[in-house]
């Protein structure tokens, strides 16, 4: 049964608390701690939290939108667990519930991908730029066409889970790394840089599993 993310996530927020209870890009996320100086830190589909751990919560301030209320309920055991205290909010990327300037940095890790339509990427690309500051850093993170999984396949791919005896599925759209830099510049940023992930071993960086984009507003 194919489901909406909300829907999706809702469903199987105590399984991803436990798959999920690390971030899968520890290294790079501690790369930005080590390079951003600190401040109000926004996590965009942050799910139950493991992608702050990275970061010293002395310098920034955490905030985290989940479009998934249940994910956020298990955000606030795993703050509890790990001494964090973001600021949670249950929300749609493509509508941020944030002023205009008002944060120092964005990550939106593995989120971008969920929306299908071009249009609606771009508009929630188009959010992040709004709320950073006029100096502020984002990185975003997609999943790559041209992985060995997934290159042969669509754009839109639908994804199956097998959870407590049923089959659930999602649907994500694949990017490639000149697609994603289009939409990124489409949505008014200026300054993009792209990147495989710090594990990817391959020579050619295409082929690399997760596409990483770090931007500049």
């Amino acid at each position: 049964m194919n489901m909406e993310p909300r829907a999706f996530y809702d469903e199987v927020a105590d399984s991803w608390y436990n798959v999920r209870h690390w971030s899968l890009f520890q290294e790079e996320l501690g790369e930005l701690n080590e390079s951003w100086s600190g401040g109000k830190l926004l996590n965009i589909g942050c799910a139950h939290g493991s992608d702050f751990l990275p970061f010293d919560n002395e310098r920034f301030e955490f905030y985290g939108l989940d479009i998934s209320g249940k994910l956020l309920e298990k955000a606030k055991e795993y703050s509890t667990k790990f001494g964090l205290a973001p600021r949670l909010v249950v929300g749609d990327m493509r509508n941020l519930p944030f002023r205009q300037k008002s944060m120092d940095y964005v990550i939106c890790i593995a989120s971008l991908h969920h929306l299908l339509e071009k249009k609606e990427r771009i508009k929630a690309l188009g959010e992040i730029r709004r709320v950073l500051k006029t100096d502020g850093e984002a990185l975003i993170t997609v999943w790559n066409k041209r992985q060995k999984r997934f290159f042969f396949g669509n754009k839109i791919i639908e994804k199956k889970w097998d959870y407590k005896g049923r089959e659930l599925s999602r649907k994500y759209y694949l990017y490639t790394y000149r697609g994603l830099k289009k939409e990124i510049k489409k949505a008014g940023f200026g300054s993009v840089e792209l990147r495989p992930e710090n594990s990817h071993r391959i020579p050619v960086k295409g082929f690399s599993e997760n596409i990483l984009a770090t931007v500049e507003r």
